[in-house]
C-alpha cells in the first residue's frame, strides 16, 4: 500500500509508461466516435458513453447494436461477453496486488487490456512491486486519451481520415507481442503461450473476442498448472 508521499511518483511513472501507445489509442476512439454519431447519438450520448463504460470493442459494439434497433438486454449481453476477459485480469492482479474494498471497484472500473499488461510487465520492477498507484496511473493515461480523441470525434470525425488508412490497426497487436516475449522464460511457458494462441485463433473463428481470450486464458492457465505440477514430481 503506497504512503501518501509515494502516491503520486507511482501514479506518473504509470501515466508515462502508457503514452508510447497513445498514438494507438487516438484513432480508435475517433473512429468509435464516428460511428455512435453515425448511430443517431448525440455528441453527449456518445461522449457519455467513453466516461462510464470505457471499453472499446464494447462501445463499438453498443453504437452497432443501437443502430440496428437492438433491445437493451441484448446490449447489455454482448458487451458483457466483450468484457468477460477482465475476470482473468482482476484474479491475476489480485494474486500481487493487495487493495482495499474501494480500491478494487476503481481498479476495475477503468481496467483495460493495455493497462494490464503494462501493469504486470513494468510493475514488478517498481520500488516495493507493483502498486495501486502505478496501476490507477496506467487506468488513467488511457482514460484521459480515450476521453479526448472520442470529444475530437464526436465534434470533428467526419473531416478525419478513417484508422484503417492509417495502418494503426498493428500498433496494439505489437505492444502486446513485445510484453509477452520477456514472459516467456522457459520450455514450459513456451508451450503455454504458443498453446494459447492457437486455441485463440482457433476459437475467435467461432466466438466473440472477449470469451475467446477469457477461455483461452483459462485453458493456458489450467495447461500451466498441469506441466508444472508434472515437472515438480519427474
Amino acid at each position: 500500500m503506497n504512503e501518501p508521499s509515494a502516491f503520486w511518483p507511482a501514479f506518473l511513472r504509470g501515466f508515462r509508461v502508457m503514452v508510447p501507445l497513445w498514438p494507438g489509442m487516438v484513432p480508435f476512439a475517433v473512429a468509435y466516435a464516428v460511428t455512435a454519431r453515425g448511430a443517431g447519438l448525440s455528441v453527449w450520448d456518445t461522449q457519455a458513453m467513453s466516461l462510464s463504460v470505457f471499453a472499446g470493442a464494447s462501445q463499438f459494439a453498443a453504437a452497432g447494436l443501437f443502430a440496428s434497433g437492438a433491445s437493451a438486454l441484448g446490449i447489455v449481453a454482448t458487451t458483457f461477453l466483450l468484457n468477460a476477459r477482465h475476470v482473468l485480469y482482476g484474479l491475476s492482479l489480485a494474486q500481487t496486488l493487495p487493495l482495499t474494498a474501494g480500491q478494487r471497484v476503481v481498479a476495475a472500473q477503468f481496467l483495460t487490456d493495455e493497462a494490464y499488461g503494462m501493469s504486470t510487465v513494468h510493475g514488478p520492477r517498481e520500488p516495493g512491486g507493483l502498486s495501486f498507484a502505478f496501476l490507477l496511473g496506467t487506468e488513467l493515461s488511457l482514460y484521459a486519451v480515450w476521453n479526448a480523441s472520442t470529444l475530437l470525434g464526436a465534434l470533428a470525425g467526419q473531416v478525419l481520415p478513417e484508422p484503417a488508412a492509417l495502418g494503426v490497426g498493428v500498433i496494439f497487436p505489437l505492444a502486446f507481442l513485445m510484453l509477452l516475449v520477456p514472459l516467456v522464460t522457459g520450455r514450459t511457458a513456451l508451450i503455454v503461450a504458443a498453446a494459447s494462441g492457437l486455441a485463440a485463433w482457433a476459437l475467435s473463428r467461432a466466438l466473440p473476442g472477449g470469451l475467446v481470450i477469457l477461455l483461452a486464458g483459462v485453458g493456458g492457465a489450467l495447461l500451466g498448472a498441469w506441466l508444472t505440477t508434472r515437472s515438480e514430481r519427474t
